[in-house]
């Protein structure tokens, strides 16, 4: 008997955050997957992940159909994790997160896939009027819909654990600034950990929740901006005062890191994001458009963040018991 499934899983992303913590979950599943990047001897470290042979890196660039289509041949689930964050050259949110989306949603219809995930995010509607990443994003999932009509489209908030791109740059930021700055102090968020967001992926990939339907992933905390980095600052270790930027101050903070060659730490369309609250809708809560679908009991930040933030405090991994830790000084 083959050792693996002989279904084959193409994840469009699958070097990202998410994607090495999904590839992981596929690969124990039993799945053969294949890990669609645009720098496929990048991503070797994806093979260990799996069995000899589970896993394999091949080359696909969302702004170039016949990679995707190339990239999906074959494939029984088509996974889209990809989203840009922030403009850079030739990748634009557009082309990203509204073409590629369509490219992936007519490709894997095309080459007879019989599911499709495609990962956006929470609050993408009523951010769209501001933010052109929101704008894009929607329009993403117009088209999956329009090319696969029984896709299934996860919009999780803001995500954390191991590796994340938030708690960690945050966390940066508390030990290497005098201050901590605060863009929209009381905009509302429910983090999500990762290990969740996986483990409805597959189940909506495995046809265990009704497709053509729009699911919003969130926490079980809401908390604020404000709260959020008080949290990260408790969790740093770090004495710092929370310093309230006014959105168009932020918006000239940002513009110079527009034109580095390096990630930004905030973009102006960031700062709109920011302006937006990112919960789980009353409308999505009623319809069971949530982890109650998937008989998943989300994790709160209590149980992970204190895992791996111990490394921004000043003396690391010997700070972690430390309970003289106090929070931030009043702005």
């Amino acid at each position: 008997m083959d050792r693996f499934s002989p279904k084959l899983v193409t994840v469009f992303g699958g070097s990202g955050f998410v994607g090495k913590h999904l590839v992981q979950a596929l690969a124990r599943e039993g799945y053969r997957v294949r890990v669609a990047v645009r720098r496929p001897d990048l991503a070797g470290e994806t093979r260990m992940f799996g069995n000899v042979g589970q896993i394999l890196p091949v080359q696909a660039n969302l702004r170039n159909e016949a990679s995707v289509q190339r990239a999906v041949q074959g494939a029984d689930i088509v996974i889209n994790l990809v989203g840009l964050g922030y403009e850079a050259g030739a990748q634009s949110f557009a082309s990203v997160n509204a073409e590629g989306a369509a490219f992936v949603a007519r490709a894997a219809k095309a080459a007879g896939a019989k599911a499709l995930v495609h990962v956006s995010a929470i609050g993408v509607e009523a951010a769209a009027e501001v933010s052109d990443y929101a704008a894009t994003k929607l329009a993403g999932e117009k088209a999956v819909f329009e090319a696969f009509p029984q896709a299934v489209i996860l919009r999780p908030s803001l995500m954390f654990g191991h590796g994340d791109g938030f708690f960690n740059k945050m966390g940066n930021l508390a030990r290497m600034l005098p201050f901590m700055p605060l863009i929209s102090p009381d905009t509302r968020f429910q983090p999500v950990h990762v290990g969740d967001v996986v483990e409805a992926i597959v189940a909506a990939a495995d046809g265990k929740v009704k497709t053509g339907r729009v699911y919003e992933l969130g926490g079980p905390d809401i908390e604020t901006n404000r709260a959020l980095m008080t949290r990260i600052l408790r969790e740093a270790g770090r004495k710092r005062p929370l310093i309230t930027l006014p959105a168009g101050i932020a918006k000239l903070i940002a513009l110079p890191f527009s034109f580095l060659p390096i990630p930004p730490v905030v973009t102006e369309d960031q700062v709109e994001l920011l302006g937006v609250d990112n919960v789980v809708t009353d409308e999505a809560i009623k319809e069971k458009r949530t982890f109650a679908a998937f008989g998943i009991d989300p994790t709160s930040m209590d149980e992970v963040l204190p895992e791996y933030m111990w490394r921004f405090r000043k003396h690391g991994q010997f700070d972690r018991d430390n309970s003289d830790a106090s929070g931030p000084l009043a702005a």
